[in-house]
């Protein structure tokens, strides 16, 4: 089970929920003609926080020895799973650090002024800067 957070380009996203959650819909059905798991595609002020928050949790696509290291560390549980669309950062995180996660996620999107979205709620905070 895991943890979703999403962080997303604020001049893309409506700001009324149930319109909102149409664009999100349409998000996640990773439809767009690229890999998902290309930093390059995102806006710029996506890929710097991607770069930001990639540093505390790692991408999980990392090279065996980074994997293997991590795990003998016991940090392997931090690795991550991100879909990178052109105006989304999809992040799926251990449930374990689902609290630690939010926070990040939330401080970074203010801070490098993207949008905020806690998937894994149901009534999820929607946030823009």
């Amino acid at each position: 089970m895991s943890y979703d957070l999403m962080a997303f380009e604020t001049s893309k996203a409506p700001k009324e929920r149930a319109a909102f959650m149409k664009w999100y819909e349409q998000q996640v059905q990773w439809s767009e003609d690229h890999a998902y798991n290309d930093p390059s595609v995102l806006s710029e002020a996506l890929q710097r926080f991607y770069s930001e928050l990639s540093e505390q949790f790692p991408n999980m696509n990392v090279e065996d020895e980074i994997f293997e290291a991590m795990e003998e560390a016991g940090t392997d549980n931090r690795l991550t799973d991100y879909s990178l669309g052109t105006s989304v950062i999809y992040a799926a995180f251990a449930y374990s650090l689902a609290d630690e996660a939010y926070t990040a996620m939330r401080e970074l999107a203010i801070k490098h002024k993207v949008g905020f979205f806690d998937v894994s709620s149901n009534e999820g905070d929607i946030i823009f800067p």
